[in-house]
């Protein structure tokens, strides 16, 4: 590959005027176009919140947690990477100023600063900049995007704009370059989009030393050559730096978006890196094809106590449509909340639902109501899917009304149980801290050889990431495997029960581990898979 600058080059994606206007999407979109030009890329993610990491937040906080193989919890952004550049993250990819800090103070205390006042700058923001360049160490990337959170303006995000400053003073002018997204809204009343919030914004970043090379401005509808050249006038860019975002149908047509509007030819040209191949994208369009042109579809429910919000189980969703097109099946998603639920209404919730996933999670509300849903689809033969969480109400359910075991729960829940189905592990008795205790990244499992679940992998040795406490008690193992309920997923080493199905049901499988966290695009995973495909074959029965 033919470059004009051997060293890696680094790319800062920052936020103005709103949050949430989609800057994880905008870093994982640019970086499948220049991964699909050839170049080797990486995105990390540096929030600017004071927790050492999301580990710790509600759901309702922060959306969902996600975990990488090496056992990190991670923003959710870390999921969008991973799905649209089919790359494994660690670790590494993610920073908070919680974790920034806590660096620094070790050092002081260690007396690593020789008896100095310790400042934010120069030791929070080299601090900062010594992670912006860490993954360049493994000369493994040409290029590493990262993604600033929060907004251009909030006062937790000063030394992150601060450092950026430096780094590109020091990094040269091919070397280093910020892209800003902004938002252009549209006035209805006066039926025009407005540019000042953006001026603002970049206003804002200039008082801070920054020049933004790049502006990419989401839009209801389409930017005109007078904006464009109004924004490039005011905010100090070429106009063919002033990128449209317009609103998409899906996640998965940013890329092309992008594409069609020259950001990585851009990118590339600020970077003085060749532009010579064309970006190949066949199987992302393949993908699109199928998504938006299914040949059947299916109504799934997702049963869980943070349903008011999707971002909780953001993987899940995603893993969803990834097997869907794999299918060719539109699925029809309801988020349904467990707290509602309960033996007297659960037919009327679920009854008309071609399959069910039982959510991971953790507390006792709305238990009751998952193990409510689990029996109606284990008893009406409906295809069924339980995750972390989900497997343990399916354990316990199955517990209660096939084995008889009246009061069997989870010491999560009851401590007091006679029959703990579910109890906390060895490892996790004597843990007091909260954060980044748990099983955490991915671990081994063996899988019985005929299972379906062996069947789905095509093989009989995987690995699969956790994120938990709790775990299916082994001195229950042959009561459950007699009456029909197989331990068809071990792990290895610690003989820890990983997966479940049942027999003589069409599709009743469920894991201790986190399928959706390894769902990509390219690679659906085939749990995902094969839930849609036997709620599809539901369906059709049904119908007939």
């Amino acid at each position: 590959m033919e470059t004009l600058n051997s060293k890696t080059k680094y790319i800062f994606v920052t936020g103005g005027v709103t949050s949430s206007l989609g800057k994880g999407i905008l870093a994982a979109s640019l970086a499948k176009l220049l991964q699909a030009r050839g170049y080797r890329v990486t995105i990390q993610k540096f929030d600017p919140y004071i927790n050492v990491d999301p580990g710790t937040l509600n759901p309702y906080e922060h959306g969902e947690c996600f975990v990488t193989e090496d056992g990190a919890e991670t923003d959710l952004d870390l999921g969008h990477y991973e799905r649209f550049l089919n790359v494994r993250t660690s670790q590494a990819n993610n920073v908070t100023t919680g974790r920034i800090y806590s660096t620094v103070i070790s050092k002081e205390r260690k007396g690593d600063y020789l008896g100095k006042t310790v400042q934010v700058v120069p030791h929070i923001t080299d601090e900062i900049k010594s992670r912006f360049a860490k993954l360049s160490e493994t000369g493994e990337y040409d290029i590493i995007i990262t993604e600033i959170g929060g907004t251009v303006g909030d006062i937790e995000s000063l030394p992150y704009v601060e450092a950026i400053r430096q780094f590109k003073w020091d990094s040269g002018t091919y070397d280093c370059i910020v892209i800003h997204l902004t938002l252009v809204p549209y006035l209805k009343t006066s039926e025009e989009l407005k540019t000042k919030p953006t001026q603002h914004s970049v206003k804002e970043l200039l008082e801070s030393g920054v020049q933004p090379d790049i502006l990419v401005c989401r839009t209801e509808y389409p930017l005109s050559k007078s904006i464009r050249r109004k924004l490039a006038l005011f905010c100090n860019v070429k106009i063919n730096a002033v990128i449209e975002a317009i609103d998409a149908q899906s996640i998965y047509d940013v890329p092309l978006h992008m594409l069609k509007e020259n950001l990585d030819k851009v990118v590339l040209a600020k970077l003085k890196l060749a532009t010579k191949s064309e970006p190949q994208l066949n199987d992302w369009k393949a993908f699109l094809q199928k998504l938006k042109n299914p040949v059947s579809e299916v109504n799934i429910g997702l049963v869980g106590k943070y349903t008011e919000l999707p971002d909780a189980y953001k993987s899940i969703i995603e893993s969803l449509k990834h097997a869907g097109a794999q299918n060719e099946c539109k699925v029809n998603l309801e988020l349904i909340s467990s707290e509602y639920i309960s033996e007297a209404n659960v037919a009327e919730k679920i009854g008309e639902l071609d399959g069910v996933l039982v959510a991971p999670g953790f507390g006792e509300r709305g238990i009751e109501g998952k193990i409510a849903t689990i029996k109606y689809v284990r008893e009406n033969k409906i295809p069924f899917m339980g995750i972390c969480l989900g497997m343990q109400c399916a354990v316990i359910e199955f517990a209660r009304n096939v084995l008889g075991l009246a009061d069997a729960h989870s010491t999560e829940m009851n401590p007091d149980t006679k029959n703990p189905v579910i109890y906390l592990m060895e490892e996790q008795k004597d843990v007091t801290e909260k954060g980044g205790t748990m099983r955490l990244g991915a671990y081994n499992c063996e899988l019985k050889k005929g299972s379906k679940a062996q069947n789905m992998y095509g093989t009989t040795s995987i690995m699969e990431r956790h994120r938990h406490r709790f775990e299916f008690n082994n001195a229950y193992r042959a009561q459950f495997e007699k009456a029909g309920l197989k331990a068809v997923g071990l792990n290895p080493e610690q003989d820890l029960v990983e997966i479940v199905e049942l027999e003589n049901h069409p599709f009743f499988i469920a894991s201790q581990f986190h399928p959706e966290y390894s769902s990509t695009v390219l690679n659906p995973h085939p749990f995902f898979v094969h839930f849609v495909q036997a709620a599809n074959l539901y369906k059709q029965i049904q119908e007939r």
